[in-house]
């Protein structure tokens, strides 16, 4: 069966996500857009996952738990879990592996934590944005070891991305699944690198702010719709 989702959503913990992506407008817009299944990645954490996981159940919403891991070349990936347990320790593994420093707020924006209901629980203290001491050649191997899985995300856009940075996808990496904001450019950049002929490819929003979400189009072919089900289809090789 097919089902439709958006892996790449931001909270407000994320310092440049909206103070309206909240747990419940995140997944009551996802409803509301005909999404069965998202992912929730804010920069270098998982702790708005929780709640979202539980907003998500009210709404009708499947809400995998992940991240969108900075590596230590200022690439962007993103990471899925099976579970909120495997997703808060691969949290706690990469806050040990990432530079501490002092948010400024009024710079970069605030780092809220939230409950199920909305309501404000506490804020990260240390900036999100800055690279992890965690390469983009052991990304997927290190996410592996949580039980998720880690693909390059937005591997179109002029920055932040593993071709705009490296200028190539390396099989050392490992990588099965690689993301794109805008799928119209995959003809192009299939030619430029073969080796995305070999990969999966989703394409997600990369959502900051509710406005940005995206209507329901792109779907996953599962048997049933479960995170760990996800995961797999993400992590398997293609024919």
């Amino acid at each position: 069966m097919k089902y439709f989702y958006d892996l790449h959503l931001h909270s407000c913990l994320s310092p440049c996500g909206d103070m309206d992506m909240t747990p419940n407008n995140i997944t009551g817009m996802a409803s509301l857009l005909g999404l069965n299944v998202i992912a929730l990645t804010d920069h270098n954490t998982c702790l708005n996952c929780e709640a979202t996981i539980a907003a998500g159940r009210k709404n009708g919403v499947l809400v995998i738990p992940g991240m969108e891991l900075t590596t230590s070349e200022d690439i962007h990936a993103v990471c899925l879990f099976p579970t909120l347990e495997r997703a808060l320790d691969w949290s706690s593994y990469v806050d040990s592996n990432r530079i501490k420093v002092k948010n400024k707020p009024d710079i970069y924006g605030r780092q809220v934590i939230m409950n199920e209901l909305d309501e404000e629980t506490g804020e990260i203290e240390h900036l999100l944005l800055p690279a992890t001491f965690i390469s983009i050649m052991d990304a997927y191997k290190k996410a592996k070891e949580f039980g998720g899985i880690c693909y390059p995300a937005h591997i179109d856009r002029d920055s932040l991305s593993i071709l705009s940075v490296l200028g190539e996808i390396d099989p050392y990496c490992g990588f099965v699944t690689a993301e794109l904001a805008d799928k119209s450019k995959l003809e192009v950049l299939k030619n430029q690198h073969p080796i995305l002929n070999q990969l999966n490819i989703v394409t997600s929003s990369d959502a900051h702010y509710l406005e940005n979400m995206r209507d329901a189009e792109n779907t996953l072919e599962l048997e049933e719709l479960t995170a760990e089900n996800v995961i797999k289809a993400l992590d398997t090789p293609l024919e």
